[in-house]
């Protein structure tokens, strides 16, 4: 029988799995209540616009000059931006999941996002991501973005692990069926005990679960933090006007 590989290397997406989604229709509806605009014109502009904002060919003053700022509001662009990053919550089990399974078996953490390129950096910067995550392949930062296969090959090439010894955790089926497509296992996220229970069939078991009150109490040793909001100076947020 053959054996299976270890798991070395998570891929994650990051709305849906680690945080709310950032900028979905249930968020663009509720900025067009709160704001008072039109629903259907925002959101066929939004469709018309935003495969190229989210690849990065976009900035988010272009974006949104397209979608909302296209006439005069009576509201500005910091206080739109403002909203859309007000969007972003985390899922700390989720989070905590991830960090304690990487420090048991020394897992490289690879994000596989769809996002433009200020909530992105935005959000990795918020809830301080980057101490969780290895690499970031955003399809903003690649100018790829999901469903092309291409960006789970970049994703590989990147994390320098083969297709067999990664685990994908998404909360879409259609990007699901494309990374097994390579040979990637895959897991459907619904919720963290779902998945929790799913990596621990496939090897990666969260037995240090019940062990936090005892390792938190061991001093001189630097905790882990992620998915704590941290705003940040002004001056690292994204200029609008």
């Amino acid at each position: 029988m053959k054996k299976t590989a270890a798991v070395t290397c998570l891929f994650l997406d990051i709305g849906g799995v680690l945080l709310t989604d950032g900028w979905d229709h249930r968020a663009r509806q509720r900025a067009a209540k709160h704001f008072k605009l039109e629903w259907a014109e925002m959101e066929n502009r939004h469709h018309l616009t935003f495969d190229t904002y989210e690849e990065g060919k976009l900035t988010l003053e272009e974006y949104l000059g397209r979608v909302v700022f296209y006439q005069k509001r009576p509201f500005t662009r910091a206080e739109f931006w403002n909203f859309m990053a007000a969007q972003s919550k985390p899922c700390p089990e989720m989070i905590e999941l991830v960090a304690r399974l990487k420090a048991r078996y020394g897992l490289k953490i690879v994000v596989v996002s769809n996002e433009a390129r200020e909530l992105n950096a935005y959000r990795i910067r918020t809830f301080r991501l980057s101490r969780l995550v290895d690499a970031f392949v955003s399809s903003c930062f690649v100018h790829v973005r999901k469903p092309d296969v291409d960006i789970y090959r970049l994703a590989l090439d990147l994390a320098q692990v083969p297709a067999r010894q990664v685990v994908y955790i998404e909360n879409t089926p259609m990007f699901i069926q494309i990374a097994e497509g390579l040979g990637i296992r895959s897991i459907l996220h619904t919720d963290c005990q779902s998945t929790g229970a799913k990596l621990a069939a496939l090897g990666l078991r969260d037995d240090a679960k019940d062990k936090r009150a005892k390792r938190g109490s061991a001093g001189g040793r630097e905790k882990l933090v992620v998915g704590v909001a941290d705003p940040g100076p002004a001056s690292a947020r994204p200029a609008t006007k």
